[in-house]
């Protein structure tokens, strides 16, 4: 898997961009800014990092705006999202990330443990319309995904053994992908086994059913209920397993 470079780019700085083909851009950098600077302490930090600290010292900077967002908004709740939000800068109102972070506790709020989940349609990789609802009656995971995530396709192998031990009592998935082609999506069904319904709208990170359930991150999923209640967030591994435990071996 390449890992992504991010890039910031400023007014008429030159940047400098070294690649690492070698090991998947795992090395590669950027010089020649003041925003990419910041964005490499925050890489060089990112385990002991202080969300509220950086964004109080850089409340002007896209990379505060970018930070929040991209790791550490999937970990927040609906009120953490807008408290951190607001230590933002207002000239940074109208960038594409702050947009999303203002347009995030809405979704969060209506998809949190205990709401109904909302529905929606989307094409199978057969171009036939598969419809949320239509799956309920089961204990059903809606798995977001791609075929270019890393952790997405480790973690598939856990999720195929979980779907085939629980399938007979009462147990399904549901893939949403977050890839923009369709070649690799279909691939990569096939290569992990992933034998339950998938849908796409191929639209990458603008995925219609990422941003009505609050997806920032994946791999992501919502477990929920026979009747299409939300019981749960975001588990994987040892989580997951057990609380599909919890559910089927009574």
């Amino acid at each position: 898997m390449i890992s992504p470079l991010y890039v910031f780019v400023e007014g008429k700085n030159d940047l400098t961009v070294y690649l690492d083909t070698a090991r998947g851009g795992r090395n590669s950098s950027v010089k020649g800014s003041a925003a990419n600077e910041l964005y490499k302490q925050y890489q060089q930090n990112s385990r002991n990092f202080n969300i509220e600290e950086f964004i109080k010292k850089q409340p002007s900077s896209i990379v505060s705006a970018f930070v929040l967002y991209r790791y550490f908004s999937p970990n927040l709740s609906a009120e953490e999202v807008v408290k951190y939000t607001d230590l933002l800068d207002k000239s940074l109102e109208k960038t594409q990330y702050v947009k999303l972070l203002r347009d995030l506790p809405s979704a969060l709020r209506t998809t949190e443990i205990g709401q109904q989940a909302p529905d929606f349609t989307l094409p199978d990789p057969s171009g036939k319309l598969v419809k949320l609802s239509d799956n309920f009656g089961k204990y059903l995971l809606v798995d977001f995904w791609a075929a270019w995530c890393g952790p997405c396709r480790r973690e598939n192998p856990n999720v195929v053994r979980l779907h085939n031990k629980y399938k007979e009592k009462g147990f399904g998935v549901f893939g949403v992908s977050l890839d923009s082609k369709k070649d690799a999506w279909v691939k990569a069904i096939e290569k992990d086994e992933l034998n339950w319904p998938q849908v796409s709208d191929l639209a990458f990170w603008d995925s219609a059913p990422a941003k009505l359930y609050g997806i920032r991150g994946i791999p992501g999923n919502v477990l929920l209920d026979p009747s299409g209640k939300i019981i749960a967030r975001n588990l994987r591994g040892e989580e997951l397993e057990k609380k599909l435990a919890e559910l089927f071996d009574k």
